[in-house]
C-alpha cells in the first residue's frame, strides 16, 4: 500500500511539473536569421485553428487542382484578439496548404486532406518591417525565407482584408469578435458575385 501511495504522489508531482513548464513556456514569436529571413515556425499545429478552405482562389479563374488551406495562429495572439478585435504585434499566421483527394480508404464522395504542399506565413512585426506586416512562403524542406515582394500578398491583404491585414471574413469564430469591437471592415465582403 505504501508503494502505491508513493507512486501516486510521484505521478501527481510529475504532472504538476509538466503543467508548470507548459504554463511558463515562451509564446510562439517570429524568429529571424541574422540577414532578416524568417525561420519556419515550429509546432504551429499546436496553435489555434482558425479555419479551412478548399480550392479558394482570389482570381476569377479557378485553379486546376483544389487544395485545402488550414489557418493557425498562436494561442497568445488569439487571446489578445479576443480582448480587442486587433492583432497584437508579433502575431503569426500559418496558412498550411495540403493536397486534396477524393478516393481513398472508405471515402466515396467529398474531399479529404493529404500531403503538405507548402505553407504561407503572415507576420505582424513592427520591429522588423516598416509596414508592420510581411508575408513568406515555405516549401516542404525550407528552413528560412525572405519576405515576399509587396506586389503580391501584402497589396492583396491591404486591399481586401476585413481586419488589418487578416482575412477575418473567412474566420467564422473571429468575425463576431471583430464586429463587437468595431474593427471589422464589412465593405471587404461587398465584392462582385459575393452572396
Amino acid at each position: 500500500m505504501k508503494n502505491v501511495l508513493l507512486l501516486s504522489l510521484a505521478v501527481v508531482a510529475a504532472v504538476g511539473l509538466l503543467l508548470a513548464a507548459a504554463a511558463t513556456s515562451p509564446p510562439a514569436l517570429p524568429q529571424y536569421t541574422a540577414d532578416n529571413q524568417m525561420l519556419r515556425p515550429e509546432n504551429y499545429r499546436d496553435w489555434v485553428f482558425l479555419s479551412a478552405g478548399l480550392g479558394m482562389s482570389y482570381s476569377p479563374q479557378a485553379g486546376g487542382h483544389e487544395m485545402f488551406t488550414n489557418v493557425f495562429v498562436p494561442q497568445w495572439a488569439y487571446q489578445e484578439f479576443q480582448k480587442s478585435g486587433k492583432w497584437p504585434d508579433k502575431s503569426i499566421f500559418v496558412v498550411e496548404e495540403r493536397d486534396s483527394q477524393t478516393r481513398g480508404s472508405i471515402n466515396k464522395v467529398g474531399h479529404f486532406q493529404t500531403d503538405l504542399m507548402g505553407m504561407g506565413v503572415e507576420v505582424k512585426d513592427k520591429s522588423h518591417f516598416p509596414e508592420e506586416w510581411a508575408y513568406f512562403n515555405f516549401g516542404d524542406g525550407t528552413k528560412s525565407a525572405r519576405a515576399n515582394p509587396k506586389e503580391g500578398c501584402f497589396n492583396c491583404h491591404a486591399a481586401h482584408a476585413a481586419v488589418e491585414h487578416s482575412f477575418v471574413q473567412f474566420y467564422p469564430t473571429l468575425k463576431p469578435v471583430a464586429k463587437k469591437f468595431s474593427t471589422y471592415n464589412a465593405q471587404r465582403e461587398n465584392v462582385d458575385g459575393a452572396k
